[in-house]
């Protein structure tokens, strides 16, 4: 495919940048890149803030988890760490965070709970920026004041970007990468993205390095970002002059050094000599050893996962790719859906990298309809067509991105907090988790070194052998009886109301009381309605 940039449409046929009508182009105002990041900070510092509930186990369980253990010598490692399949570059980000929260004697439970979120709020924030910066590359200003409207509005971004998932630093790292991938492409040809007088100004070598730098960072974070460069990268290299100095004088030698960086980290952090890309790649490529946890249908992403990403900007993003004609960044966008759609094991934010590419294409749609010219009769109905759009994205997505964040499986993470408050009070001794494995966040929100135990999911290698979680859903009474005997050892247990009715009965005989009552759902998800998280605690402890 070739990288010449598209010749400028045809007056009323998509051109953003149309005459005015005393004949002079008229361009959207730029804005200062400062500005555009001090609004992207305060904008995602708030959304971290407003962000309370629980959205995936890997939040707590594969980062925070894993770095407060490498803060305070204590915190579960789950299966994945003794298999080899996770690297520690991502959480010793956070366990800096824990040690300096240690050091300024803050690791208190609100500053443990927000901390995390606050931090990745930040490199949330450069994302946005990123992406505003892209897209001003690949089109104008004003398409990327839309763009970056459309990926603030998002109910989707709002409800993750600010989590402690590997999946969103992936994310920033892709955009930062993409935006320096392309801007060493068009400064180097010096056509109609990058002008002629700032071509020179720009250092293509420098900008691509950077590029590669940055792919190779988020291929570490998380392996499977080589199917996002794998495609940018060939798309290029086909087309490129010199691919013997790409390949062996940038591409290899960039990828060899972090490579060899992370490797040697995780051999320092496992004390063992791991190879955790390939184990990673050959566990959930390889061995579809994802789908233990669940499977979809070929055309999930298609037609259920990425379209409620998007949700109502998706006619934009279809209006967006068409009348653009960038196939560049629509290609990637099918190309990554195309191929995580060969996985059984599908989920919303394994896709997430490519969701600000999509509203850059509506940002686009939305830049259009700002700007385009007609008869004066005709001008007033187009300019209501824009403000119609914005106010069925913001009433759709804004409504959405809090009922989410701030309702929607709360319930787990207000329980952790709490028992965290009780334990730095000292009224905690040890804890179990009669619920699903992985259904709350653990040490690094309790921040105490007590005992606690939750029911095992480990995967086995005999298919068909039920973990504690299926048998304790299955019969909780039984299973109960059958593994703890008398729950008197522990002070606190924590449970769902919807297996509350089947036990309540041997925790009163075990002089057990209801505690606190936590707010979980107003509907299920993929088991029974878990509308409320239960806390109970001996008699004695209350």
């Amino acid at each position: 495919m070739s990288h010449r940039r598209r010749p400028p449409p045809e007056e009323g046929a998509g051109d953003l940048s149309p005459p005015s009508p005393a004949g002079k182009s008229r361009r959207a105002r730029p804005w200062p890149e400062r500005r555009v990041l001090a609004l992207a900070l305060a904008f995602r510092a708030a959304n971290a803030l407003l962000v309370r509930t629980y959205f995936n186990p890997d939040e707590h369980w594969q980062c925070l988890e894993v770095a407060h253990r490498i803060a305070f010598g204590y915190g579960h490692l789950t299966w994945e760490w003794k298999r080899g399949l996770r690297g520690y570059l991502h959480p010793l980000i956070f366990a800096a965070l824990y040690k300096f929260l240690a050091f300024l004697h803050l690791d208190t439970p609100w500053f443990m709970a927000m901390a995390p979120r606050l931090l990745q709020s930040v490199f949330a924030a450069f994302g946005d920026l990123y992406l505003y910066k892209l897209s001003k590359l690949i089109f104008n200003d004003h398409v990327a004041q839309w763009t970056l409207f459309s990926q603030l509005v998002n109910w989707f971004m709002f409800f993750c970007i600010t989590r402690t998932l590997s999946n969103s630093l992936e994310t920033v790292l892709t955009v930062a990468g993409l935006y320096y991938w392309f801007n060493a492409i068009e400064s180097s040809k010096g056509n109609s993205v990058v002008s002629k007088q700032q071509t020179a100004s720009y250092q293509s070598p420098q900008s691509r390095k950077m590029a590669l730098l940055i792919a190779a960072l988020a291929c570490a974070v998380r392996p499977t970002s080589a199917i996002t460069w794998l495609y940018v990268g060939l798309l290029d290299f086909i087309h490129t002059k010199s691919k013997c100095r790409l390949l062996f004088l940038e591409v290899i030698p960039l990828g060899a050094i972090i490579l060899a960086v992370t490797t040697l980290l995780d051999w320092w952090m496992y004390g063992s000599r791991v190879i955790v890309p390939l184990n990673f790649l050959k566990f959930n490529l390889f061995s579809s050893g994802g789908d233990y946890y669940g499977t979809h249908v070929f055309h999930w992403y298609f037609t259920q996962g990425f379209p409620s990403m998007i949700w109502t900007f998706l006619p934009l993003l279809v209006f967006g790719v068409i009348k653009s004609r960038e196939w560049r960044i629509s290609g990637l966008i099918a190309w990554v859906l195309g191929v995580y759609s060969l996985l059984g094991h599908k989920e919303f934010r394994f896709v997430l990298p490519v969701l600000p590419l999509a509203l850059m294409f509506s940002g686009y749609c939305l830049a259009s309809m700002s700007q385009f010219k007609g008869k004066s009769l005709h001008e007033k109905r187009h300019f209501s067509k824009l403000q119609l759009s914005v106010i069925l994205l913001v009433i759709t997505n804004v409504p959405m991105a809090l009922y989410m964040s701030l309702f929607h499986q709360r319930g787990t993470e207000d329980a952790m907090f709490y028992l965290s408050k009780e334990a730095h009070d000292g009224r905690v001794n040890s804890v179990l988790f009669l619920m699903p494995c992985h259904s709350t966040p653990y040490y690094s929100s309790l921040h105490s070194s007590l005992p606690m135990r939750f029911l095992d999911c480990t995967p086995s290698d005999n298919k068909g052998t039920l973990d504690e979680s299926d048998r304790f859903l299955m019969n909780p009474l039984d299973f109960v009886g059958e593994i703890f005997g008398n729950l008197s050892s522990f002070s606190h247990i924590v449970l769902f109301e919807s297996e509350e009715r089947r036990i309540l009965q041997l925790l009163l005989r075990d002089s057990f009381e209801e505690v606190r009552r936590f707010f979980h759902s107003h509907f299920k998800i993929d088991r029974d309605l878990q509308s409320s998280v239960v806390m109970y605690s001996q008699r004695d402890v209350l």
